[in-house]
């Protein structure tokens, strides 16, 4: 049995970012050279838990992505592919519980609405009505758009996502960029559109050149929403784990650290590991009042082995 989380929608909580709300940015001339909170581009943040749910939120980001990128950052695979709609589920009501402003979305995961927008629909329903998300996303561009339709028209907010479709990482040849060259332009631009007419109400452009960023952008009446796709989208997400400097190895040319995080962990562990050792923690600081004086231990000779237990050891 499921129960709404606190503080999404509570009563004197934070005024929640509604679907109308992140549309209505695109008229206020939302990009990211804009400013303002009301007005200016649209700031979204993957998130997998709870706690970093709740930090992310109250930094005032306006959208949290539960993304199936936790295939990677959380479980280590080396792609989306395997993540299932029962971790989604989980990972998506986990982050829901921790927000009170952002608009939350989740990801459809891979062959969970590929096979026929009636299976697109239902799965899209479990992430709203078991995980709590406030819209869904999916990639594809024409060949998904009944998808987004038959979702949407079952009142379920769709955000699109076309260029590098991760899902699609090997049928692409890998993690390349998208839509270099006028026909690979023009395959983005067209996706896009189907994607809009659809009905999603905003779409995620991954690793395409900026100039075709640019050209979607302006022929979408829905925002835009980059990540390697330049400055000119209407908003911009980012990994949690990139934006805070916690990822190791091969990270992506768009992706920036904000912060050291990943550094400040590994030191804040290691001198945990070196007060343990040196017996200096836990101090005093981190101990609780004894019940009374200390009395002294006592002491029983171990009885010999050939001899029987005296009887006053069971008591």
């Amino acid at each position: 049995m499921y129960t709404t989380p606190k503080g999404a929608g509570a009563a004197g909580g934070p005024r929640k970012i509604t679907v109308p709300e992140l549309q209505a940015r695109k008229q206020l001339g939302g990009a990211s050279g804009a400013s303002g909170t009301e007005g200016g581009a649209i700031t979204m943040v993957t998130a997998y838990d709870f706690t970093m749910a709740r930090l992310i939120d109250e930094a005032g980001v306006d959208m949290v992505l539960v993304g199936d990128s936790l295939g990677m950052i959380v479980q280590g695979a080396t792609n989306t592919i395997p993540v299932t709609m029962d971790e989604m589920v989980y990972h998506t009501r986990a982050v829901a519980r921790g927000l009170g402003r952002a608009h939350l979305t989740s990801d459809l995961p891979f062959m969970s609405y590929q096979a026929s927008p009636a299976q697109a629909v239902e799965n899209a329903g479990r992430l709203m009505k078991e995980g709590f998300a406030e819209s869904v996303k999916l990639e594809g561009g024409a060949e998904v758009a009944e998808h987004v339709h038959r979702i949407v028209r079952a009142g379920i907010p769709v955000v699109g996502h076309v260029g590098l479709t991760p899902q699609s990482v090997h049928a692409l040849g890998g993690f390349k960029v998208q839509g270099r060259g006028e026909d690979a332009a023009d395959k983005v631009i067209r996706d896009a559109l189907a994607i809009e007419a659809a009905g999603a109400f905003a779409i995620v452009l991954e690793a395409i050149p900026p100039d075709v960023a640019e050209r979607i952008t302006e022929a979408l009446s829905i925002p835009t929403i980059g990540i390697g796709a330049g400055v000119s989208c209407n908003g911009q997400v980012l990994v949690c784990t990139d934006l805070l400097g916690m990822s190791r190895g091969h990270k992506p040319k768009f992706a920036k650290a904000f912060a050291p995080v990943g550094d400040q962990i590994v030191a804040a562990v290691a001198a945990y590991v070196a007060e343990v050792q040196a017996g200096t923690f836990p101090g005093p600081e981190q101990t609780y009042k004894p019940n009374g004086p200390a009395k002294p231990a006592l002491h029983h000779e171990a009885p010999s082995l050939d001899e029987p237990l005296p009887l006053d050891l069971w008591h």
